[in-house]
């Protein structure tokens, strides 16, 4: 099975799941995502997608990136003052911010650190989601 048929029967189940259907306008962007994953805004999104459905617009793609992220297919990433940011990894990571290139990189974080983190969580509170943001830049050696 393709992994392009992996991610239409991932969406569609996950969409059915929500009480919602898999349109044409939320594959595309949700396949958009999935292609290249280098955690687009929304106008990013809207521009890649206009070359597979031309006649979409903006406000469709923001409707389509919000119900990807109420049913847990992508993660909404914020940054101060900046546009919100869409990423299709799920696993537990953290982000790196690159304020010089603007670019965000994932960080895979050792399991060990998500268990501290939640350790020092204050008696009776649980987390539903941690969310780890380095900003810095790329050093010499990171080229």
């Amino acid at each position: 099975m393709s992994s392009a048929t992996l991610n239409a029967d991932t969406l569609a189940q996950k969409l059915a799941d929500s009480g919602l259907r898999a349109t044409p306008q939320r594959e595309v962007v949700y396949n958009v995502l999935i292609k290249k994953r280098d955690h687009p805004t929304a106008d990013e999104v809207f521009a890649r997608v206009k070359s597979e459905l031309p006649t979409i617009s903006l406000a469709t793609v923001y409707n389509c990136l919000e119900t990807l992220v109420q049913c847990d297919l992508v993660r909404a990433v914020n940054f101060e003052r900046g546009p919100t940011r869409y990423c299709p990894n799920l696993r537990p990571h953290a982000h790196f911010h690159d304020e010089q290139t603007g670019k965000t990189h994932d960080i895979d974080l050792p399991p060990t650190l998500l268990e501290t983190v939640h350790s020092v969580l204050p008696r009776g509170f649980d987390a539903s989601s941690v969310e780890i943001i380095f900003r810095g830049k790329a050093t010499k050696s990171a080229h």
